[in-house]
């Protein structure tokens, strides 16, 4: 059977052979044993309700094994022979463009070259997961390839609810991820709601839809390693032959060395799990492996005499090297740590002095011992990271929860006052008010061609775009638009892809709609294939979150959620093809909402109507809201684009004098 006729099956009406789980798959974590006997029970009736009575005897074996194994139930039986990867977009059963866009964009999330556990369907982040298992991607596949425009397709966590009627100017695809009540929202209470395959953490862009690889991590990471050293050195120093040390190659992505070297930096990244990090070396996103400390040592201070460029991956745990790089006295001028602390007990940190295997072994049978162990170690990391910035490391929270989750096992990383953490998140120090508050954010997009020259020639496009707005554009936002420009102009020589053919860039309103018009014309001309629009979560409007994206807001309302729940509808009825929210994101599930979106661009003329007004909604509600916060640079922003739009009226604060309040309690 080909692939349009896999797809147009669905749930197959043979019941498949069972297949054997890879020997040399990236496995996901052994998620610990939580349900009780009527719960597991629970968990196999949800699952057996995918498939035919007759095939349930036999189903419920196996898919009670897997519940003991693994603590869900993947159905791995039922995952396809076929490659999946982003195929050109001609290639996919569809009634339409748009549903095609959409199933090109969840098999590049899925792609083994992009997917941190693929058998898992689990895309980054540990445990970011695009649906909770293989009957949920086949029906969606199914219900894809066979929907028409005038009907929505609904996924409850992955589940796909089914098509309802709605029209063609609304949502192909509504998505929602992990929106659990709030008084039944802790820990245990997700991790059994996912083992009984009721609900699951999407993460935002694994469940979005719209991961592009690791090239999405490495810009946001390095416009802030970039202007991190910009903080620390001198005008006339530049960032070589000076240390960036970090954490976390499998969640990441291998980000951060590819960032590094980018930057101009030496990077040494610890990544506990050697699959990982062999992974990202094949890949070319890290120059070195290196397992023996001692070596890791001599390497580094070569590096510094020499002033190198690049980028070193440790495998081993990251508290080693900071303790060992104090006792050598090997200055680190900036530090961060990108381990996935917002799922610290389930294979997102793992704890020194312990093997990856006996870790692994220790999540499952003992968890209560792990957990002890990791808190154990995020004090010792602490400390030793403390140690570093008395010698005046600068060190910065990349905002995946390292020191939420090191507050909560008692290390010393809060400030006098106890409210604050000693440490700024890097939206606090840079990308807040250097990016957000101005507009500036992540803009992502995909040819759906596939085509290298497609995507060459969207570089073009964007390069020049870019370059006219910044003809134009006031002293406040100059260097954003420089380094964006010289990003898109370098982007194809350092070799940014992986998976689908995709770019992304740091604009704001003015640039995105811009620089999408300038695509939407050229598919028009037939210069270049459809080309699919969409985000990160690290932007200016679609997410709340008080530890990261919103973590420079200082009203007293970073804990509300209201500003990414008006983004999903507001870019709903405005024009995308298809939007989402989650409860979770980078720094875990309940600790942030997550609303995003993705536009296919066909060159018509609908497409370009929805594109000006859905993309200057996107970007503007997190800037009229960062602006009523009282954010500086928010409030020039926002009061700019009122200028340029007469129809945009905004609730601008009148400023208070400090002084009137000292006396008053």
């Amino acid at each position: 059977m080909d692939f349009k006729k896999q797809i147009l099956q669905g749930i197959p009406n043979e019941l498949p052979s069972k297949k054997a789980y890879p020997k040399n798959a990236n496995s996901a974590p052994k998620r610990k044993d939580i349900l009780s006997l009527d719960e597991k029970k629970l968990a196999l009736k949800n699952a057996l309700r995918y498939f035919p009575k007759k095939w349930h005897t036999q189903l419920s074996k196996e898919f009670a094994k897997e519940l003991k194994e693994f603590g869900r139930i993947y159905m791995f039986r039922f995952k396809p022979d076929y490659k999946i990867y982003a195929r050109n977009i001609n290639e996919y059963p569809a009634q339409s463009l748009q549903t095609a866009a959409i199933m090109l964009m969840i098999q590049n999330n899925l792609n083994p070259d992009i997917a941190q556990h693929p058998e898992e369907l689990i895309t980054y982040g540990g445990n970011g997961a695009v649906f909770q298992n293989w009957a949920q991607y086949l029906l969606v596949m199914q219900y894809l390839a066979t929907m028409t425009t005038q009907q929505t397709l609904h996924l409850y966590s992955g589940h796909p609810m089914g098509l309802f009627p709605s029209s063609e100017n609304a949502p192909r695809v509504v998505v929602t991820n992990g929106m659990v009540i709030p008084n039944y929202s802790k820990p245990n209470d997700w991790e059994k709601m996912n083992a009984l395959g009721v609900s699951q953490y999407g993460q935002m862009t694994a469940g979005s839809f719209m991961y592009i690889g690791p090239q999405g991590i490495v810009h946001g990471t390095t416009i802030t390693v970039m202007n991190a050293f910009r903080k620390i050195l001198k005008k006339d120093e530049n960032p070589n032959g000076k240390i960036f040390l970090t954490a976390g190659l499998g969640g990441m992505s291998g980000a951060q060395t590819k960032a590094g070297n980018i930057a101009g930096c030496i990077t040494i990244c610890a990544e506990i799990n050697p699959k990982a990090a062999t992974k990202r070396h094949q890949q070319d996103w890290v120059d070195l492996l290196i397992d023996d400390i001692d070596i890791l040592v001599k390497r580094t201070v070569q590096a510094q005499k020499n002033k190198e460029v690049v980028s070193i991956a440790f495998i081993g745990n990251i508290v080693d090297v900071w303790e060992r790089f104090d006792q050598e006295n090997i200055f680190i001028h900036i530090g961060s740590d990108q381990t996935s602390l917002h799922i610290p007990l389930t294979g997102g940190y793992y704890p020194v002095d312990l093997s990856y295997e006996q870790s692994n072994i220790l999540i499952k049978e003992n968890p209560d011992l792990f957990k002890n162990k990791v808190q154990e170690s995020l004090r010792r990391h602490a400390k030793s990271i403390n140690n570093h910035t008395k010698k005046g490391t600068y060190f910065f929270d990349y905002g995946n929860a390292f020191l939420l989750e090191s507050s909560r096992a008692g290390a010393d990383v809060m400030a006098a006052n106890k409210i604050d953490f000693k440490y700024p998140s890097y939206v606090q120090d840079i990308l807040g008010p250097m990016c957000f508050d101005y507009g500036f954010g992540p803009f992502r997009w995909v040819c759906a061609s596939g085509k290298q020259e497609d995507l060459d020639k969207t570089d073009e496009i964007a390069s020049r775009v870019l370059q006219e707005i910044m003809e134009n554009s006031p002293e406040e936002i100059q260097l954003q638009m420089q380094d964006n420009i010289t990003w898109i102009k370098n982007a194809k020589a350092n070799k940014m892809v992986v998976g689908s053919m995709a770019r992304i860039l740091y604009a704001d309103a003015e640039g995105r709609i811009k620089i999408a018009k300038a695509f939407n014309d050229a598919v028009s001309l037939g210069e270049i294939g459809a080309i699919i629009l969409g985000r990160d979560h690290h932007d200016v409007s679609g997410t709340d979150s008080p530890f990261r994206e919103t973590s420079n807001i200082y009203d007293g309302s970073k804990f509300t959620a209201d500003m990414a729940i008006h983004n999903v509808i507001g870019d709903s009825f405005r024009g995308a093809t298809w939007v989402s929210i989650h409860n979770g994101g980078g720094v875990g599930w309940g600790e942030v909402i997550n609303g995003g979106f993705g536009m296919l661009l066909d060159g018509t003329k609908e497409a370009e109507k929805k594109l000006e007004n859905m993309l200057f909604y996107d970007v503007n509600n997190g800037i009229a809201r960062r602006s009523w916060a009282r954010n500086e640079e928010a409030i020039f922003a926002i009061k700019r684009e009122m200028e340029r739009t007469p129809n945009l009226k905004i609730t601008l604060p009148n400023l208070v004098e400090e002084n009137l309040l000292n006396d008053l309690f």
